[in-house]
């Protein structure tokens, strides 16, 4: 069978550093997922939630976007309140939680060391959030979290950085899609008090509304 496009290998070779980072993680942790996380959700989701990549002992550990770290528990506690997930979020890519009208990917497929991909390696995996795009004909919203995300769906979108600033709460209007940003649900910004559930809400609140207004 042909994966789609918008989703690589267990073993794809295109950044040797990623691939040699995950090789050792699968030696260290053989029962883990240890490869690329596929993106979450059907692909004729309205909302996009773009992600920077795996967390090691999340995504990279469970196989599922945001799942196992606690960035997972504000972004689908906060979906769910919107109506964009129903089930219970556990922790598990078999918790048996359902995304609607939904859809998470990251930027980086691959978990990267410290978790910090360098810029070639955001440029070399930016096709596949090219092709995730592409299959998406009803997107009409994106919630990127973080400044990484969002640079990298606005250069996948065929845009110009300079004319997208990020900035937390900014609506992007882009053709048919509005691009929205935030700061990433990670544990270090909501501890730090730089991004705040309320805040987090306040985001999604404004995708849902996005996506009611234009039908």
């Amino acid at each position: 069978m042909t994966r789609p496009s918008g989703m690589p290998g267990r073993d794809c070779p295109r950044c040797p550093r990623l691939v040699a980072f995950r090789d050792s993680w699968r030696a260290r942790e053989p029962y883990w997922f240890n490869a690329p996380v596929d993106s979450f959700g059907a692909p004729d989701a309205r909302l996009l939630v773009v992600g920077l990549a795996p967390g090691l002992r999340g995504a990279n550990r469970t196989g599922r976007p945001f799942t196992g770290d606690y960035a997972g528990e504000l972004l689908y506690a906060t979906l769910a309140d919107f109506g964009f997930a129903r089930g219970n979020y556990q922790a598990s890519a078999d918790d048996g939680l359902e995304l609607v009208d939904c859809r998470i990917t990251n930027a980086v497929r691959c978990v990267p060391p410290e978790n910090k991909p360098t810029p070639q390696e955001i440029a070399t995996c930016r096709d596949f959030l090219k092709a995730t795009i592409a299959e998406m004909s009803r997107l009409c919203a994106v919630v990127a979290l973080g400044r990484i995300a969002h640079e990298s769906f606005v250069i996948a979108s065929g845009m110009r950085r300079s004319e997208f600033p990020f900035a937390h709460g900014r609506a992007h209007p882009m053709a048919a899609i509005t691009l929205i940003d935030s700061y990433h649900c990670s544990r270090y910004n909501t501890n730090t008090g730089v991004l705040t559930p309320q805040m987090f809400r306040d985001v999604i609140a404004q995708a849902r509304k996005t996506i009611e207004a234009k039908g």
